[in-house]
């Protein structure tokens, strides 16, 4: 890159379990109190940032196809600032992050926001044959969430292309159970230790008696072994994949911010990371998770760097044979990997998981003193996708 593209601050909401503590704010009331915490956690003038992008996969509520400029202008951004929504599947919010680096590299912008929200809670329900038909007789509506739990090819649930990759590389429901017990015992030590709650900007929720202050992830789950083993299976009678070995739904945004490394200090901004480089890689639909395999391979290869060269990893726990699947094909350490919760315990808004991985990625590096981190996920319809970043000492 010609420029030095940097992160820096890094914000988010606590995230909600489907239909519970955020069911009732708006979609971009979720993202504009999110890009607002990163920019009072900068002390960042609004009118500073010149371009805000924001990653969605399912628009919601009345402004949702034109969030990011709402979210813009909500959060203080001039008017004379530009807004983009970006989508891609579930790694829409780290394209968010590659697309404002982009916007940066090529000129249109210097400081950015980027980040990502999702309100499943608050996905509607439409009806696809009344505007032109439907005269007599019932109606049928249709679950716009439905339409993103599902592969676009064949119709299958999400959770079959994770039931696919288990046979076809036989993953056992014991090692699917044992890191998804690892991944709720890893978010409690996180919220019991206050490392998640660096990165989390409570929010005001409304209640039925006035408003409460919601501050903690609500998805993670005290389980056992032999609770994950009594889960019967999800998706195919026989099968791997059960409610407890796959990401939770929920809702959620955050916000980091990228920008070039000289207008940043000029504006007194404290980088915490660089943007070394991207890919994004197609698989086969049907067995979809195995995307981050590939994408981080060929991240590695691209930049001259082995596995063991990265300090710490975050990959979308979208369901848990997916990790095993990185971990067995790539030789990645679990002790290196998702050491904060991930989408089975935390939860998985595809909007603002990628960024939500990428502050959780800057925060270890920090407090560890790490040089790279990789971020990956797969993505629904068969990709696969991976950053690498390095901390700014």
């Amino acid at each position: 890159m010609e420029k030095e593209i940097i992160l820096a601050g890094g914000m988010r909401t606590p995230f909600g379990d489907y239909g519970k503590s955020l069911k009732d704010i708006t979609g971009t009331d979720l993202a504009t109190h999110a890009a607002s915490a990163c920019l009072n956690d900068l002390n960042l003038p609004p009118n500073e940032v010149d371009h805000l992008v924001l990653g969605n996969v399912l628009p919601v509520d009345q402004g949702g196809y034109f969030a990011s400029r709402v979210v813009a202008l909500e959060c203080g951004l001039s008017t004379e600032s530009r807004a983009l929504n970006v989508s891609r599947a579930c790694g829409s919010g780290s394209q968010a992050i590659i697309s404002a680096t982009e916007q940066i590299m090529t000129g249109h912008s210097k400081i950015a926001l980027a980040g990502g929200y999702e309100n499943f809670s608050r996905a509607p329900y439409v009806s696809a044959d009344t505007r032109w038909g439907g005269k007599r007789g019932p109606v049928q509506m249709i679950d716009t969430l439905d339409y993103a739990c599902r592969d676009p090819f064949d119709l299958q649930l999400m959770g079959d292309t994770a039931e696919n990759l288990a046979e076809d590389f036989s993953y056992n429901r014991k090692d699917m159970d044992e890191w998804a017990l690892m991944s709720q015992q890893r978010a409690a030590a996180a919220i019991e230790s206050g490392f998640l709650a660096k990165q989390i900007a409570p929010i005001e929720v409304p209640e039925r008696k006035g408003t409460r202050l919601f501050a903690v992830d609500e998805y993670p789950r005290q389980t056992s072994l032999e609770k994950l083993g009594s889960l019967k299976p999800a998706f195919r009678g026989g099968g791997k994949v059960t409610a407890g070995n796959a990401s939770g739904v929920t809702d959620g945004a955050a916000f980091v911010l990228v920008a070039d490394r000289q207008a940043a200090e000029a504006a007194g901004i404290k980088p915490r990371a660089r943007i070394i480089d991207w890919s994004v890689v197609g698989v086969e639909p049907r067995i979809m998770g195995c995307g981050p395999v590939p994408a981080i391979a060929d991240l590695l290869k691209r930049n001259d760097l082995k596995a063991g060269d990265i300090d710490y990893y975050e990959i979308n726990e979208a369901f848990a044979a997916v990790n095993l699947h990185a971990e067995t094909q790539l030789g990645i350490p679990r002790e290196l990997t998702n050491l904060y919760g991930g989408g089975i315990s935390i939860g998985h808004p595809p909007g603002a998981t990628g960024v939500r991985m990428t502050i959780t990625a800057m925060q270890h590096l920090d407090e560890t003193d790490g040089r790279y981190a990789i971020i990956s996920m797969c993505l629904g319809g068969g990709q696969g996708m991976a950053t690498l970043i390095e901390r700014v000492s």
